[in-house]
């Protein structure tokens, strides 16, 4: 697969799939599920529209806060939301694989132009989602399960770096405060963009690619979201993955044994969590230091992967990935380093019931959200609801 190598920059991205499933790419929800397991932020997103107003250590386990809500059919105890990107679509589905909401809603268009959706997550208080369409060069917030676009920022298919622009934007979230934050990989920096379109703040230089973080960034993909503040930015040039305090400061950095680093998160104990977007495909949970602590990655057979781009730990101890050459979300036992539950058939991209193209992004609906949401809740067939 070709990809695209930046001038000046020796490093590789993401690009287009030759049967015609979307663009390449590289959360408000996964980053606190992958510490807390379902205990997500607390507050809601809105604002303007346009924004111009082996393992040396145990495997992963169980986190102690895991959502407490009804109980739902399947492996994990909620809903997934995906990122169908060569669909240019969102769909959340339940264990037993069921489609129970999806954007754009079948047969009608969306108000904002919505190709390429890489990454989709949760914003706090589970009442919209961020989403981040690289190719297209935009962000958008999308109430849920309403949705409606209720803010954007950057033009569709008008790459810059100048106040309202994007170039391959990537991982957008909403923080506690409103504001959003997104990578912006080919401008080589991580901005924070108020509700009403403006840059409040910003990680690395525009346009000037470097390891010296915040001040200087190599093509940027991740930037999860830390609790009490701060974030986890991920480096694809390089292979690194940086702590930045809420205050700016650097507080770590560790070099990973990924050949493309992909949206790292955040684990209790400070263990990092971590895709390799390679054929095969490899997932990592590595300590500060840069050590394996758990690795999946076969080379062959059913449990091989094709250039994973996101990994999270679910509550119940389950991984899951987005596997996006093979047109799948997997989830993996850790224990056993088997798949025990997919979405899509692998290797066979499609739109029908059951099928993904090219899924680039998930997070995950805790059944104690449902629970407390009535408009969510009836989503859910009638046997299971809350």
């Amino acid at each position: 697969m070709e990809r695209i190598r930046p001038t000046g920059v020796g490093r590789r991205l993401k690009v287009a799939r030759s049967h015609g499933g979307g663009a390449r790419r590289w959360h408000c929800g996964i980053f606190t599920t992958a510490i807390a397991a379902g205990a997500l932020a607390l507050a809601a997103c809105g604002g303007h529209p346009g924004g111009s107003s082996p393992p040396a250590t145990p495997v992963p386990s169980a986190p102690a806060n895991q959502a407490r809500g009804a109980p739902l059919p399947g492996p994990f105890p909620g809903l997934l939301l995906i990122a169908d990107r060569g669909n240019n679509r969102l769909l959340l589905v339940d264990g037993k694989k069921r489609i129970l909401w999806s954007y754009p809603r079948p047969g009608s268009a969306p108000s904002f132009p919505f190709r390429y959706d890489d990454d989709a997550f949760f914003c706090p208080g589970y009442q919209a989602i961020i989403s981040s369409q690289e190719m297209q060069h935009t962000i958008q917030v999308i109430s849920f399960p309403g949705g409606k676009v209720v803010w954007h920022y950057g033009r569709p298919d008008q790459p810059g770096s100048a106040p309202g622009r994007l170039a391959r934007p990537d991982d957008a979230y909403v923080l506690a405060d409103g504001t959003r934050t997104v990578a912006d990989i080919l401008n080589e920096r991580v901005l924070f963009i108020s509700p009403a379109g403006r840059i409040v703040r910003q990680y690395g230089t525009t346009g000037v690619s470097g390891h010296r973080p915040p001040r200087l960034l190599g093509a940027p993909n991740g930037d999860a979201p830390k609790p009490g503040g701060g974030m986890l930015v991920t480096e694809i040039a390089g292979s690194w993955v940086d702590a930045i305090s809420a205050a700016g400061k650097l507080e770590w950095s560790v070099h990973t044994p990924a050949v493309y680093p992909s949206d790292a998160q955040l684990l209790s104990g400070g263990r990092i969590l971590l895709a390799d977007y390679a054929s095969p495909g490899r997932v990592f949970i590595i300590d500060r230091r840069g050590r394996v602590l758990w690795r999946y990655g076969p080379s062959s057979g059913r449990g091989e992967l094709d250039h994973p781009s996101l990994a999270a730990l679910l509550p119940g101890g389950l991984v899951a990935v987005s596997d996006d050459y093979h047109d799948r979300v997997v989830l993996i036992d850790p224990h056993t380093r088997t798949i025990v539950w997919l979405y899509g058939h692998t290797a066979a991209a499609g739109s029908a019931a059951g099928y993904l193209d090219t899924p680039d992004g998930l997070d995950f609906l805790p059944a104690q959200a449902i629970a407390r949401d009535p408009k969510v809740a009836a989503l859910l067939p009638a046997a299971t609801r809350p």
